[in-house]
């Protein structure tokens, strides 16, 4: 009688033909699906309503400081603080954040102008503060933020 032998070749390869084009699948949709996440507002602003409005063109050179009584009260505080980017800061870091925001800007230092942020219950000896900061480093152009009364 014949014995019959059986041939058992297994392939122990994964094929991965297929992986770059998965890859780069995902990498697109992560591209479109991402957003930038704007700074965090820390601090609460109820912004007073304002007759006159104007749009600011260039927003790659605003620089924007809040003014207001923290969310987080039992970390922070009842008082109202300062918020420049992510962080809270004392009128006397303001020069320092402005000088570190002309260096983000290179050519168009001169450029730069600050938005006020301001809640309509934070005590105006604060901001005073930080606009005599403003002032020490010449940072004259100063804008402030409010909400648009509507013309009835």
């Amino acid at each position: 009688m014949a014995s019959f032998k059986k041939k058992t070749k297994t392939s122990q390869e994964i094929p991965t033909s297929a992986l770059p084009d998965i890859i780069f699948i995902l990498l697109f949709f992560f591209m479109v699906a991402t957003t930038v996440r704007p700074n965090e507002v820390k601090v609460k602003t109820s912004l007073p309503r304002i007759t006159q409005v104007q749009k600011l063109e260039q927003v790659n050179i605003l620089s924007n400081i809040h003014i207001g009584k923290p969310n987080d009260v039992e970390k922070f505080g009842k008082e109202a603080r300062i918020q420049v980017n992510d962080v809270f800061i004392s009128a006397d870091g303001i020069p320092k954040f402005i000088e570190e925001e002309r260096v983000k800007l290179g050519d168009k230092r001169n450029l730069l102008q600050v938005v006020f942020k301001i809640d309509k219950e934070a005590k105006m000896g604060l901001v005073t503060d930080v606009q005599e900061k403003l002032r020490d480093v010449s940072a004259r152009k100063v804008n402030y933020s409010g909400l648009k009364i509507s013309e009835r």
